[in-house]
């Protein structure tokens, strides 16, 4: 606590003032201090990284897709998504963004195209162009989660693939 020492008035004759000494103990208050430190920290939960689940093929024979159920996205640069079902020689490509009515709604159209064509899942094939940032594999990765096509690969894009987007301007 706190102590207050008065020293003396007189000293002999002559008069001397007189002077107090404030003495504060501030045990108490450290203590206080240290428990309030020990109480956060232990009561806070510090966030948990949040990462997608990305399942991986296991090795061993597989089983053929037929172009009918496949869709190809070629990264591009500029934010840019190359799009075609089927085969390259045969495609009709669209160029789409990464806006919800881009990249999300024609993937949602092809996957329901494709259901009431076949009644399978759509097989999605994501090629990223060596111009194409790392952020448009993550967006196009999002994409596909949110659409819940569970169903794709990151395949290496071949020199058709870059041909077309070549033409479309995005290479």
């Amino acid at each position: 606590m706190a102590e207050l020492n008065a020293s003396p008035e007189k000293n002999g004759d002559k008069k001397v003032r007189k002077t107090n000494n404030l003495r504060v103990d501030l045990t108490a208050m450290v203590d206080l201090a240290f428990l309030l430190v020990t109480f956060f920290m232990l009561t806070t939960t510090l966030t948990k990284p949040r990462a997608m689940d990305l399942a991986m093929p296991v090795d061993g024979p597989s089983d053929p897709v037929p172009q009918s159920r496949t869709v190809t996205l070629c990264l591009g640069k500029d934010n840019k998504v190359l799009l075609y079902q089927g085969m390259p020689e045969t495609a009709m490509p669209s160029v789409l963004d990464f806006s919800k009515n881009g990249l999300r709604k024609a993937l949602l159209d092809a996957k329901e195209r494709i259901y009431a064509a076949t009644g399978k899942d759509v097989v999605v094939l994501v090629k990223p162009s060596n111009h194409s940032v790392y952020g448009n594999l993550v967006n196009t990765l999002d994409e596909l989660n949110i659409s819940q096509n569970s169903r794709y690969a990151i395949v290496d894009i071949s020199a058709q693939d870059i041909d077309m987007l070549k033409k479309q301007s995005i290479y």
